[in-house]
This record gives structure tokens, sequence and C-alpha cells, in this order.
């Protein structure tokens, strides 16, 4: 399971949490300019706008989970088990593959609007990127730099398109009900609020935080729809990039998963936060931590040679970093 966000001060930056039981060696990957995208059922793509993400540790090709391209526009998969359909071939669509989505809009597309407009003629066609690497069943937030989002989903109807008012995205259930949901929690505040128990009872103000009492604090994926919701729309910088780069990663600290707080089936596996990400997206630098390694760690899109053919490569630093001041 994992979360996704947005946040503005002076620059727009996005990124998730990205939950899961099992790592895949995943790595930071830039694509530049001229890489050679190669896809199933579409004519190949020679040159598009450079790209960097977290991906799959395949070298062969950039299974990217998160990333960001040249013009600011950012896009990050979640898992979406039990809605998500991918379709057949359909004539007259384009017709990419789940694992294509991301390098065919990123590579194409410079804003949410040119995105929504690409999405509007796809088909997400059922097709395994190899057979020991079947598709996983995903749903998309997409953002940029003027903090616009939009949520894609694959429903058994065809290719949903939502705007996206909260700039937050977790798992099931589908967006719609996700938003409806906050609904129950109208009534919280970041300020304490006023006694309206009735009855000329006086009750104590005995604690700071009172006006969010209710917010939940459970790890299911609409429990932390709810958390990071109002944590983002209460939260409050600097708009310095330290001050930025800081309250984005708190804001999703706000729901990371501690290893060992959520067992899957097999014995000793469980469900932690192997890595968080956040891109200034106005830059094109990727900020990211890992859950063995709380430090900072920073790559810049554009001090790379992004008119190259070849893929850049980043292996994740997931050792801790401590720094000794004595």
């Amino acid at each position: 399971m994992c979360t996704a966000s947005n946040y503005l001060t002076d620059n727009h930056y996005f990124g998730r949490n990205f939950d899961y039981e099992i790592s895949y060696n995943e790595q930071v990957i830039i694509t530049p300019r001229n890489y050679e995208f190669i896809f199933r059922k579409i004519d190949d793509i020679k040159s598009h706008y450079a790209i960097i993400g977290i991906a799959a540790g395949i070298d062969e090709y950039p299974l990217y989970y998160d990333a960001c391209n040249e013009k600011g526009l950012a896009i990050a998969g979640l898992n979406f088990s039990g809605n998500a359909v991918y379709q057949e071939y359909k004539e007259g669509m384009i017709n990419v593959t789940p694992f294509e989505l991301i390098p065919y809009i990123l590579g194409c597309a410079g804003s949410v609007g040119e995105a929504r407009k690409l999405l509007e003629e796809i088909n997400l066609v059922n097709i395994n990127f190899a057979d020991e690497l079947p598709l996983s069943p995903l749903h998309w937030m997409l953002s940029d730099n003027s903090g616009e989002a939009i949520i894609v989903e694959p429903l058994a109807d065809g290719l949903k398109i939502y705007d996206n008012p909260v700039g937050v995205l977790t798992n099931n259930p589908p967006f719609d009900k996700q938003l409806f949901y906050l609904n129950n929690y109208r009534h919280l505040s970041n300020k304490n609020p006023a006694n309206t128990f009735g009855g000329d009872i006086d009750l104590d103000e005995y604690s700071r935080g009172m006006g969010g009492i209710g917010l939940p604090g459970d790890l299911s994926s609409s429990s932390r729809f709810a958390k990071v919701a109002f944590t983002r729309a209460n939260s409050y910088s600097d708009v310095d990039e330290a001050s930025s780069v800081s309250q984005f990663f708190h804001i999703l600290g706000s729901v990371e998963q501690q290893n060992g707080c959520t067992f899957i089936d097999e014995p000793d596996l469980y469900e932690y936060t192997i890595y968080t990400s956040c891109y200034n997206t106005n830059d094109g630098v990727l900020y990211y931590r890992t859950y063995n390694n709380s430090q900072i760690t920073a790559v810049n899109l554009n001090n790379e040679n992004l008119d190259s053919n070849d893929l850049i490569n980043y292996k994740l630093i997931n050792e801790e970093q401590f720094n000794f001041i004595n």
C-alpha cells in the first residue's frame, strides 16, 4: 500500500511513500531525451522529455514507480488491488500497457492539461512486462507546477479521470469514495474546539490538539487518506527549499509504516515504508530517504547530460548515515 501527495510553497513538491513487503532493488533512474522508448502496441518514441524517478532495479527498461519530467509534470502509481481492470486491445485508441503509462505520459506531456488530453485516448492493455513480472493493479496521481492534480483509475467500464482537490491519494476504495469519506471528518480543526456538549456542563480543555480528536491513526488506506489530507491542508512551513522539503517529508511521515505493524500472509514478512520520495518539480530535483537511511539524499535531473541515449542509474543509499558532532 502507498500514499502520494503534493505540496505548494514557492515551488511545487510531489512524492509518495512506497509501502510494500519486498524491495525490488529500487534505484533512481534518469531517462535522457534520446533514450528510445520501445512500446508493445504503439510506435516507439526516439525523442521525448527527460525524466527522473524511482524504478525497479531492472537495467534495460525504466519500470517507474514514481517520476517527474523536465517540464514539471509528476506521476506516481499506487496499488489498486481488486479494482484495477486492464483491457484488451482496442482499435483507434492509444494502446499502452500499464508499465508503459508513466514513460508515455511523461515523455509526451508537459502539464496535467496535456496529460488529460492524452489519457482521454488511452486504453490500458493487459500485457505483462514479462512472465516473471506480471502487471500490478494500479491507479495513478498526476500533478504539475501549478499544483493541479488528477487521479487516473482503470475500472471495468474504462479509464476514469478525477480532479483531485485535496492533492492526496492512497489505495482502495476508488478515489471518488475516498474523497466522500472526508465528509466524516469535516468537524476536525487545527484549533481546539468550543464546548458545544450541552447541558451547561463545564468541560475542560485539558490538552492542545483536541480539534483533531477523531482523526484516524491506523494504517488502512482510507485512514491514511484522511490523515494526510488533514495534515497537508493544515501544513505550514517557510517557503525556502530546506523548509519546504522538510515539511513535505513530515506530511508523508504522518502515515509511514513501521516494519512489524502490518503483517502479510507469509511468516516474518511485513509491509513497511521502503522509501519516501519528494520531487521539486520546478527544479527537477528528486529527494528521497529509505527505511534504513533517514538522511535525505538528492539527485538533480539537470546535472546530467539530458541529450544522451543511455539510462543513468543511481542505487538508493539504504544504510543509515550518522552525523557525529563530537
